[in-house]
């Protein structure tokens, strides 16, 4: 399945994806995941993801906004 939108973020030993994708019903859905080594010396990695849903996603927008606004108070 194609991605509509799609951004990776390195962050160190970690890669973050941001992809909102289209299910086969025509609903629109967005992904977070990140991609780390399993173990350090070890050439695997793994992977958690969380899948939100266009009729949550704008309640997800607004916590992210709150914990950035915490995260920004000195």
């Amino acid at each position: 399945m194609d991605a509509l939108f799609s951004k990776s973020i390195k962050a160190g030993d970690r890669t973050y994806f941001i992809d909102v994708k289209e299910a086969k019903n025509k609903s629109k859905y967005l992904t977070i995941a990140e991609s780390k080594l399993a173990k350090e010396g070890d050439k695997k990695f793994s992977r958690s993801s969380v899948m939100v849903f266009d009729n949550q996603v704008e309640k997800i927008r607004e916590a992210l906004d709150e914990a950035i606004k915490t995260m920004k108070r000195e």
